[in-house]
């Protein structure tokens, strides 16, 4: 049975104190993170799925402090042949450019596979996530073996806002073990779409400390970017210095400020004060931390 005191233990150290926040962190916490560090490393349109990992090993005996691995979006479904219409008259009038579709959809891109897919269940649900309607999905998987069923795309400008269209043809292809082969090719105006809709981006986190300093520091993460194949990075700190946060930031490194980061605090719904709370005052609460606990004031 679990009892509790009113007297608060002493709080964690601080990078113990990071890395609790980072690991019960969730969605939102993790996309503000990342959106508002200095410099951002994602917009918040553009990130799907997120989640944090801690003491992350690069190597026997060594580790990073955390790892947030996030789902990049690259293009969106555009839902309406209307917004087809309003999208490409902006793009012609943007570019002084006034053959429309035609420039638009100039250049083609090679022809390439939907990932791997072991059934029509998994091509549904794969289709599913990319924003394809239950009417269109069943098109798709329903063609006649050389046709292709066309659908208008935005992918990002050099802001990173999703208004730059494009021309994607899809097809599906049947095997005798029940594969289903998911195909795709785009037809664009300059830059071909990286990839489908997504791609998995992964950070690396350090928690910077005054004693470790700025070459140690810079150091790991050097280190751990190189071991990992991994570009972005995130440095949280208690502070910074005008000139450590210039050092950092002219090295690919993004800031973030510890204090944003609120560690929920050890709960006691039978001592709370926060009025208007179903659970505020009872015993048998099974709550254990709260962002809202408050110590009614003697």
């Amino acid at each position: 049975m679990l009892t509790y005191s009113a007297l608060q233990p002493d709080p964690p150290p601080f990078r113990d104190r990071v890395q609790i926040a980072l690991a019960i962190a969730d969605s939102s916490i993790l996309q503000s993170i990342l959106t508002e560090c200095v410099p951002p490393i994602a917009l918040p349109h553009r990130i799907g799925s997120i989640r944090s990992s801690i003491g992350v090993p690069i190597e026997a005996k060594k580790s990073v402090d955390g790892m947030i691995q996030l789902e990049e979006i690259e293009c969106v479904l555009i839902d309406s042949s209307q917004d087809v219409e309003r999208a490409v008259t902006e793009y012609s009038q943007r570019h002084g450019n006034q053959r429309g579709y035609v420039d638009l959809t100039r250049c083609e891109a090679e022809t390439r596979d939907l990932g791997l897919i072991t059934n029509l269940a998994q091509a549904i649900a794969r289709l599913s996530q990319a924003g394809f309607s239950s009417e269109q999905i069943q098109t798709i998987l329903h063609l006649p073996q050389e046709a292709w069923h066309k659908t208008w795309w935005y992918m990002p400008d050099g802001d990173g806002n999703f208004t730059v269209p494009f021309l994607r043809l899809m097809r599906s292809q049947y095997y005798l073990d029940g594969r289903v082969a998911i195909q795709y090719k785009d037809l664009f105006a300059q830059e071909k779409p990286s990839c489908f809709k997504s791609r998995e981006q992964k950070i690396v986190v350090e928690i910077f400390s005054e004693t470790k300093g700025f070459r140690k520091t810079l150091e790991k993460i050097n280190y751990a970017r190189q071991q990992m194949g991994v570009e972005r990075a995130l440095l949280i700190g208690d502070r910074f210095s005008e000139l450590e946060a210039q050092g950092f930031m002219s090295q690919g490194v993004s800031l973030y400020a510890a204090q944003e980061l609120v560690l929920p605090v050890e709960a006691n719904c039978e001592w709370c004060a926060t009025a208007g709370c179903p659970m505020q005052g009872r015993i048998e609460s099974p709550v254990v931390t709260c962002q809202a606990f408050c110590l009614e004031a003697v």
